[in-house]
């Protein structure tokens, strides 16, 4: 089995159905939240973005500790900053992954915060969570957009809004 190409490939496939969430993105609506404790559109796509970024990122370290990270979240508003860095955190994990050897996968990769484990993984499961909240997220922005009256496209299949479903 090729664990590494089947990551890369559900990466890629992942980049291919966020990109065209991306590109329908409504700057004007960046501030919007559907409750109070929700995030703001900007920043649930930004972290989306990041999120992309991350697998290139467990497979060169061995844990991030919130408290001790020089990696602060930059906030994206414009539709050309988030696919800007979006394309550059998908191609930083896609080489990376190019780069790995399955022995990569196994270590360890741990989530902190001051110290305290919050979570730790291989860094495969790393990377599969990494997937996961991929998926997550992208859902949540779907219902963003719905509230919106954005037309969804389709993550899997296709939307109500598609025109043949």
């Amino acid at each position: 089995m090729d664990t590494l190409k089947q990551l890369k490939d559900e990466l890629t496939q992942e980049y291919k159905t966020t990109k065209q969430f991306f590109d329908i993105f409504p700057e004007d609506k960046g501030e919007y939240k559907p409750h109070e404790k929700s995030m703001a559109m900007n920043h649930l796509v930004t972290h989306i973005a990041e999120i992309f970024g991350w697998a290139g990122f467990m497979l060169n370290s061995s844990e991030l500790d919130f408290a001790d990270s020089s990696m602060q979240p930059k906030l994206l508003t414009t539709r050309q900053e988030i696919l800007e860095t979006f394309e550059n955190n998908f191609q930083q994990s896609i080489k990376a992954l190019e780069n790995a050897t399955e022995d990569d996968l196994t270590p360890y990769w741990a989530l902190k915060n001051a110290g305290q484990e919050l979570a730790k993984w291989t860094k495969y499961g790393a990377i599969r969570h990494s997937l996961d909240q991929i998926t997550h997220h992208r859902a949540q922005l779907g219902v963003y957009y719905r509230l919106n009256d954005i037309e969804l496209p389709g993550s899997y299949g296709p939307t109500a809004d598609n025109e043949n479903f």
